[in-house]
């Protein structure tokens, strides 16, 4: 069985292959919708797409096993890569590429660790270093 560790929480989770890191999270408690650098984590616990791959409040960091990921799909390219109807998941995703993936379409495959509510530079400030 996969072990799925969260950082942030400090918390090791085995799970079946194949399972969505948002219901990885969902099954020890953790909230994956944490809105922009923590504010909106409330509200949007509530008021989110249930897994539809849709607002982009799932945004996790995978640090460590992202080959033991399923690769990403349409929907979560659309959320990164377009920054319309909302410009924050595509802000975040430009700063890490090669990490960021919605908790509720990245499949696990293998052991893996996540970084859940990873901050957005907001105001730029590593732009032009």
């Amino acid at each position: 069985m996969p072990k799925v560790t969260f950082v942030n929480e400090n918390v090791v989770a085995d799970v079946e292959a194949g399972t969505s890191i948002r219901n990885a999270a969902k099954s020890v408690n953790i909230n994956t919708n944490l809105g922009v650098n923590g504010m909106g984590a409330g509200i949007n616990k509530f008021l989110n797409c249930k897994g539809m791959g849709m607002c982009g409040t799932c945004r996790v960091l995978v640090t460590e096993g992202m080959e033991n990921t399923n690769e990403p799909g349409l929907l979560e390219n659309k959320c990164f890569k377009l920054p319309f109807p909302d410009p924050l998941p595509a802000l975040a995703y430009s700063e890490h590429p090669d990490t960021m993936r919605l908790a509720c379409k990245c499949e696990i495959n293998g052991d893996i660790t996540v970084e859940t509510g990873p901050e957005v530079n907001l105001f730029g400030d590593n732009f032009f270093s």
